[in-house]
């Protein structure tokens, strides 16, 4: 859920064939899913999703900089549960009519091989933010062979606790570590 994460993707700058300049790019929502898993009463991984993200990443493949700006509609958590979902959005979880959006802010980028970059940032769920750090690989950029548009995409991870975020309800029986796992696509603006 930390949403989402995240977040996450100025990184991918290393694998772009363009000119060494800053670039700036839009998240595609119909190609970026981000999905978590969580343990469930210890005997299984509940996993779900979440359908609508957007934001935006910038990079210059010359300073190898970047940062990331990436917002998931807490309410677009599926678990292909609806009265599971429901719980979800509400204020024992992700409180959703008051807290409608899970963000990630990128404050540092670093690239640490030519096909992994790091980026640290700042969670926000339910109003709570805290430092996360966002593990991005399989960076692929290019242009897209049917719209010809440069796009870049990438595959990106990142844990942590629920608790530090406000969300205590079931502990222990359903997990405290989350995983947030993201299948990114963003086009050059």
């Amino acid at each position: 859920m930390r949403s989402l994460l995240i977040v996450l993707f100025g990184f991918i700058v290393s694998h772009f064939t363009v000119s060494a300049y800053a670039a700036s790019y839009t998240i595609d929502p119909a190609h970026t899913y981000p999905y978590f898993e969580i343990n469930h009463l210890g005997f299984s991984t509940m996993r779900g999703r979440f359908d609508k993200t957007s934001g935006k990443l910038t990079m210059d493949l010359a300073k190898k900089t970047g940062s990331v700006d990436i917002t998931i509609e807490a309410a677009s958590i599926s678990t292909a549960h609806a009265k599971r979902d429901k719980h979800l959005r509400s204020p024992d979880f992700l409180n959703a009519a008051e807290y409608p959006t899970i963000t990630f802010k990128s404050s540092k980028v670093t690239f640490t091989s030519d096909t992994t970059i790091t980026v640290v940032g700042d969670l926000t769920i339910t109003g709570v933010t805290k430092p996360a750090t966002l593990m991005v690989t399989n960076i692929v950029c290019g242009n897209n062979p049917y719209n010809k548009k440069p796009q870049c995409g990438f595959d990106a991870h990142t844990s942590f606790k629920r608790s530090d975020f406000g969300l205590k309800y079931g502990l222990p029986g359903i997990g405290d570590e989350m995983k947030i796992n993201f299948e990114v696509e963003a086009y050059k603006d």
